[in-house]
């Protein structure tokens, strides 16, 4: 089968979850679709959906109607073995750093570990080097934080830590959930330059945040999200300056200061 330009989209997706206290569509009729090379923020507050709609495109959820395709295949009509092959292609940055890193494997093991678990073709140096080279444009270069576990990292550092696992195996396409939640504004800055490099050298990006200003600079398109519906999508200085739902223009109004 060939692969068409899309890196990754959804077409009319549900998404419900049913509990003791009743049925939540966490998302309604989302449909979506971010072409090789190109960047896309998810917008929304705390519970609009983000999230899941980020662990769906991945597989991580399964639809309730609709479908979800990453590089041209139905996520849920591969097999265990297809599914992986395609997550290998892809890098994903999870929303909390406290839970996400290998308690026992110090910051630069833990970046090293997916490539010997996708048995890339490295030999252990130079694996080493890779990791120590993106954990560098991140940022991290002390000798103690390489060689510290989990525990003994700082949430943004764990942060960090967690976008150099998701590159180094160098993805065509990353998913990063709130990826610069605990870092100053001056390192979400560097965060973002840092993406837009890998960016350039042809990696696709979803970017979910709550921050409207960080979507604009992180993404050349907005989506903006609420209550699981997508009720706003377009080029990012268009969203920000002349935006057309009614909950865009609330979370306009939220921002101290608008970026000239």
């Amino acid at each position: 089968m060939e692969e068409n330009k899309s890196v990754c989209a959804a077409d009319r997706l549900c998404i419900t979850f049913r509990s003791r206290s009743g049925v939540h569509q966490a998302v309604k009729d989302f449909s979506f679709s971010l072409e090789r090379g190109g960047t896309l923020a998810v917008v929304g507050q705390s519970g609009s959906g983000k999230t899941t709609l980020l662990r769906a495109l991945i597989g991580l959820v399964p639809p309730s109607s609709g479908t979800v395709t990453l590089f041209g295949h139905d996520v849920n009509a591969l097999d265990r073995d297809e599914l992986s092959k395609t997550r290998q292609r892809c890098g994903y940055v999870p929303q909390d750093p406290y839970g996400a890193l290998p308690p026992g494997l110090t910051a630069l093991e833990a970046v090293t570990e997916p490539a010997r678990i996708a048995r890339r073709p490295w030999t252990k140096d130079e694996t080493r080097e890779r990791a120590r080279s993106l954990l560098a444009e991140l940022g991290l270069t002390e000798e103690r934080v390489l060689n510290s576990r989990a525990v003994g990292l700082s949430g943004g550092q764990r942060q960090r830590v967690e976008l150099a696992r998701a590159l180094v195996l160098e993805p065509e396409l990353l998913l990063c959930d709130e990826p610069t939640s605990m870092q100053d504004v001056s390192t979400r800055g560097e965060i973002v330059s840092v993406l837009e490099a890998h960016v350039a050298r042809g990696m696709s990006m979803v970017f979910v945040t709550h921050d409207l200003k960080l979507a604009a600079k992180a993404a050349k398109r907005i989506i903006v999200m609420h209550n699981g519906e997508l009720c706003e999508e377009g080029e990012s200085g268009r969203i920000l300056s002349a935006p057309q739902h009614p909950y865009t223009r609330e979370l306009i109004a939220a921002i101290p200061e608008l970026p000239e």
